[in-house]
Parts: structure tokens; sequence; C-alpha cells
């Protein structure tokens, strides 16, 4: 399924907050920042915790905002590369 940007509402991006970076409804949080905390621990709600402005909507629109810009391509790995 391919998705607009126009379907991700809670992703703003403003020159004035983060340098432009993609956030949260404008907040200081940015859709990197959220990606970030949840590689280290996946449960929402421990990030809910920690940013209680945080809803769920606003997570599954940041996890499916960088799968979006994400392409098929495959990007072959060496196995010297290891």
């Amino acid at each position: 399924m391919r998705r607009s940007f126009q379907d991700f509402d809670r992703i703003t991006t403003d020159p004035e907050v983060l340098g432009g970076k993609p956030c949260i409804r404008g907040m200081r949080l940015s859709v990197q920042r959220v990606l970030e905390i949840l590689s280290q621990n996946p449960a929402w709600e421990d990030l809910r915790q920690d940013y209680p402005e945080l809803e769920p909507e606003d997570i599954r629109q940041a996890l499916a905002f960088a799968a979006a810009l994400l392409t098929d391509r495959v990007i072959p790995f060496s196995a010297s590369a290891a």
C-alpha cells in the first residue's frame, strides 16, 4: 500500500522547531527520537511514561512515517563486510 505524506497529520515540520526535522504535532520531540527510544525499549507504555503528551496514534504515525521513507530497494551485503 502506497501512502501519501498527507496521511501523516500528526507529523509536522517547522524550520523554527528542531531545525525542521519531522516532529510529533509541533512538539520538540522528533520522529527520529521516538524511533531511537523505541529501538532501545519497544514498550510504548514506557515511552508514554517519559512523554505523557504522546498518544498511541502519534507513535503509530512515527513508525509508519519512517517506513514510508524507506524504499523496497535491496542493498546487498558482502559476507566479508562483517
